[in-house]
């Protein structure tokens, strides 16, 4: 067990496997602007789909005490897999600490549909968990909602590699079917699926679908994380002499990251790799211009 004390100027930290938690990222940075951020992609050690979850939760439990080290007020869990295999125990072992986890939209599909079928892409790992399942079970029996599960393995893959044509190739196979079958709304249930959304579009277009809606839930997990802080009293007031600073941390490399970044985002943020036992390897840095964001850059 730790205990954890910070101050409203500590950092909140965002962890995913990858690049999928930019999605969550930039939902956080236009509803708290004035908060300095942390991001760690872990795409070193990506993808956590297909891997046992004692490995997931002992890997992402490494994360946060690093991210822990770091000083962070709060932390959200911007990854699926991770949340399903880790959130409980990370809760655990830092009980004082907000934690905000993710999950797949299910509620929220159940509400937009009108057939009455909603899809749902995610990892395998993320559609075979216990809690995934009983959320599933308690929403359909609540709203009548059925839900049509599509495990994409290798997607996320090709997404981490920028690999468009791989990308709509495996949306292709994923995404039809669950047409074919009357789903109206599609709920994306990995943080890296909205960041290809426009290809999913497509592929929904190609296919002769109308008014599909498509549930993306970096909005909402934004929201739980700006009513923890300041539930907590630890929202950071706005400083003209002090702007919101935003850094990244990775497993892998560090050009790759800053590159995600100024694609996905528009933004040039510092970017250090790391393999997570505390020490940042400053020979592999990409420093850019804007060290310090601020509420007028783009998200």
């Amino acid at each position: 067990m730790s205990t954890h004390t910070t101050s409203n100027d500590a950092p909140v930290g965002i962890f995913d496997s990858g690049l999928g938690g930019l999605s969550v990222l930039r939902h956080i940075r236009a509803q708290l602007p004035h908060e300095h951020l942390i991001y760690v992609a872990d795409s070193g050690f990506a993808p956590y789909g297909g891997k046992p979850e004692h490995v997931i939760a002992e890997r992402s439990l490494a994360v946060i005490r690093f991210l822990v080290d770091q000083g962070v007020k709060a932390i959200v869990v911007a990854c699926n897999t991770a949340t399903i295999a880790a959130v409980k125990v990370m809760r655990a072992h830092y009980p004082h600490l907000p934690i905000v986890g993710v999950e797949p939209g299910l509620k929220p599909g159940a509400a937009a549909t009108h057939s009455g079928k909603v899809g749902v892409l995610a990892t395998e790992r993320t559609l075979s968990g216990t809690k995934f399942l009983q959320l599933r079970d308690q929403i359909t029996a609540a709203t009548g909602a059925r839900f049509l599960l599509q495990p994409c393995p290798g997607l996320v893959d090709h997404i981490e590699a920028g690999d468009a044509e791989g990308v709509q190739h495996m949306l292709r196979r994923y995404v039809p079917p669950l047409l074919a079958e009357g789903a109206d709304t599609l709920v994306l249930g990995c943080t890296h699926y909205p960041l290809v959304q426009a290809t999913i579009e497509d592929v929904i277009a190609q296919a002769g679908a109308q008014d599909i809606r498509l549930i993306d839930t970096g909005d909402a997990v934004a929201r739980q994380l700006v009513r923890l802080l300041d539930a907590g009293h630890l929202l950071r007031q706005p400083r003209p002499d002090a702007p919101a600073r935003l850094e990244a941390y990775t497993s892998a490399s560090a050009t790759a990251l800053s590159a995600a970044f100024n694609t996905l985002l528009g933004i040039d943020p510092p970017v250090y790799e790391t393999a997570f036992d505390g020490r940042a390897t400053p020979e592999n840095t990409v420093e850019q211009n804007s060290i310090c964001q601020n509420a007028n850059d783009p998200i």
